[in-house]
């Protein structure tokens, strides 16, 4: 199998993004990851696929972790966790009870650790979930190689069930400008 074909056949899996944060050294840390998935709701457990050639993939053995979901105006966060880092980025944490979060996003899932297994080139961590966090705002999407905002709802037809939700339109990192001067006036 071809390594770039497969991988461009597995990117359109439309998926949320995520940032999973730790502690190290006392420091908050984070990598970018769209590998997430639920597992279970008894006990309630998650798993986060990081490839091993990740600074953060040793960390997170036996780690708490919170997989922070990324709102529609952190692609600059996104950006800076996967080794691009934004200037314009704003990275602000708060400390959970077991790891830090990120502020601003979407959702925050708090786990502390269950099991890691063997997942080839990545290993896959299962964090049970302690806690979580849940905001009013448009989630972040990756699909096909770029960022997305979440569009109309569609009914059995294909018609928009949401008249008040924009189509979803691709983001280009030269929008960070005008999703920067968004995110200010939306937390002003």
């Amino acid at each position: 199998m071809d390594p770039a074909r497969l991988r461009s056949c597995l990117g359109r899996f439309a998926t949320g993004v995520t940032v999973v944060s730790y502690s190290h050294d006392g420091q908050p840390r984070g990598a970018t990851v769209n590998a997430f998935s639920s597992v279970s709701l008894d006990p309630p457990l998650v798993l986060v696929s990081v490839a091993r050639t990740a600074r953060a993939c040793p960390l997170l053995q036996d780690t708490a972790f919170a997989v922070n979901v990324l709102s529609a105006r952190q692609i600059g966060v996104a950006m800076t966790f996967a080794g691009r880092p934004d200037e314009a980025a704003v990275i602000a944490w708060d400390q959970g009870r077991h790891a830090p979060r990120l502020r601003h996003t979407h959702a925050t899932i708090e786990c502390t650790p269950w099991r890691s297994y063997d997942g080839g080139d990545h290993v896959l961590y299962l964090g049970r979930v302690e806690d979580i966090a849940i905001r009013p705002n448009e989630p972040l999407l990756f699909h096909g190689g770029s960022f997305h905002r979440r569009g109309d709802g569609l009914d059995a037809t294909g018609r928009s069930t949401r008249i008040s939700t924009p189509t979803a339109l691709p983001l280009q990192l030269s929008a960070m400008e005008e999703l920067a001067e968004e995110f200010v006036a939306g937390w002003i």
